[in-house]
């Protein structure tokens, strides 16, 4: 009884209780949902959203580079071509944390104070770990999204979308856009 009741002390005092976590998509590596339905701030349209693991303003240059777009209007209604047809993309950042509370830290704390010592955890009661995804819409000429379930060009905004994730994500040096073939 006695290992048990050490064994569970040291299980409470090492542990943190998550208070916010940040979506992981199941099976994918990208999710298609509403954007209002990710984060309250965003725009009720159907998105294609990923975690975005690298620096900030990463996808801004790459879509600059990809585009030719001389930071103009970068990430507005960006002009591409697909089946021979005008789409546009505009994509927004969005942080979302990983929150957790280390309460046996505040109560070992708690209890230090009321017996007369300084606290010697105080700052570590919780931690907080960012994420960022990026939250991509794609509209065609008649400002319809076209990732939408009854779009005739859904599947292939999708494999579009999957393809420009994969390049952006392996891609060090968006210079080298430049010098590939557009298709």
């Amino acid at each position: 009884m006695k290992k048990l009741t050490m064994l569970l002390l040291a299980f409470a005092t090492l542990s943190c209780i998550p208070v916010k976590i940040a979506p992981r998509f199941k099976n994918e590596d990208y999710k298609i949902m509403q954007a209002k339905k990710f984060q309250r701030k965003m725009p009720r349209e159907t998105s294609f959203i990923f975690k975005d693991p690298k620096d900030a303003g990463e996808f801004y240059n790459y879509i600059n580079k990809k585009y030719n777009l001389n930071d103009i209007d970068v990430g507005i209604n960006v002009p591409f071509q697909l089946n021979n047809q005008s789409l546009y993309l505009s994509y927004y950042e969005a942080e979302r944390t990983e929150e957790s509370v280390n309460l046996p830290l505040a109560l070992i704390d708690a209890k230090r104070e009321s017996n007369g010592n300084s606290r010697l955890f105080e700052g570590h009661y919780s931690s907080r770990t960012g994420h960022w995804y990026l939250i991509i819409t794609i509209y065609d000429e008649n400002i319809t999204n076209c990732l939408r379930d009854k779009h005739p060009l859904k599947e292939k905004t999708i494999q579009y979308l999957k393809d420009l994730k994969h390049e952006y994500l392996t891609t060090q040096n968006y210079e080298e856009l430049l010098f590939t073939k557009k298709s």
